[in-house]
């Protein structure tokens, strides 16, 4: 299944995408895609839907982020070798743990917004894990079933913030707008091997980031593993990936961000995004 939010900000309704690509209206089925929707059962109940015979939704209508009401935003930093090497760091013996604000969370394709006093916004194309199975010390062999699906995420990052102005990275990674995730959600049962996506950037045209999840340090199941170890993990919870190499910062010499630009980006499987910049008011 493909399980989306369409709708003005703060104003989604659940939908789902059929097998003919229209837009069907999930509210009277569920009241969001987060939660409860998300566990086992809750998608289980979803299986059972007559998706042909739920009310059409306009094609043109925005998607909102794919998940609603996300507990905790987790990401993975420098989990592909040579995107270490080109960020001057070595490669981690254990996942970097950091952690993106909810607020920055947006549609895949709204406005992405360069905060004020910034000279570094870059961009990175991840791969999203949204968890559907409560729990904590997770054992890597049980990891995958707590899975709902996965989706596309840019981590967007202001580079001065997150390594120049001292304490964690936080700082550079949770201004508004800077977590756009979707168009929708697929459910883990319908990505064979999560392991082995191709996955793009585009910054006007010119392909800057072009990898595979196969590349990864640190897989799935042992992310999800490792990050319950000192958390425990909630349905709707996400988890990004980390990035393949590419990023601005990583660029001779260096390329960031401008507003007018327009960014695409995609995962094989998991759909596209586009998003416009800006500066910030």
């Amino acid at each position: 299944m493909k399980l989306a939010r369409v709708g003005e900000p703060g104003l989604e309704k659940p939908a789902i995408i059929h097998t003919d690509g229209s837009i069907r209206d999930l509210s009277n089925v569920v009241r969001d895609i987060s939660g409860q929707t998300l566990t086992p059962e809750g998608l289980q109940s979803l299986r059972s839907v007559d998706t042909g015979s739920l009310p059409l939704v306009d094609s043109d209508i925005r998607y909102g982020p794919c998940v609603g009401g996300v507990g905790k935003f987790i990401c993975i930093g420098l989990n592909y070798a040579d995107h270490a090497a080109e960020s001057g760091a070595p490669v981690p013996t254990e996942p970097i743990i950091f952690m993106k604000a909810t607020s920055a969370i947006c549609g895949p394709n709204d406005t992405v917004l360069i905060p004020r006093g910034s000279v570094k916004t870059d961009w990175e194309v991840e791969l999203g894990v949204v968890i559907g199975k409560p729990g904590k010390y997770i054992r890597e062999a049980d990891a995958l079933a707590h899975v709902a699906g996965y989706c596309v995420i840019n981590d967007i990052s202001e580079r001065e913030f997150q390594l120049e102005r001292g304490g964690t990275w936080d700082k550079g990674k949770g201004c508004d707008t800077f977590g756009p995730i979707g168009p929708w959600m697929v459910t883990a049962d319908e990505v064979s091997n999560p392991g082995d996506l191709e996955m793009w950037l585009e910054v006007d045209s010119k392909r800057y980031q072009h990898g595979s999840t196969r590349t990864m340090i640190f897989g799935i199941a042992q992310l999800i593993s490792y990050v319950s170890r000192f958390m425990s993990l909630q349905s709707g919870d996400i988890i990004s990936t980390g990035t393949p190499p590419g990023v601005g910062m990583g660029q001779k010499p260096p390329v960031y961000l401008k507003p007018g630009q327009v960014m695409r980006l995609g995962i094989e499987g998991l759909g596209e995004q586009q998003q416009r910049v800006a500066a910030d008011a």
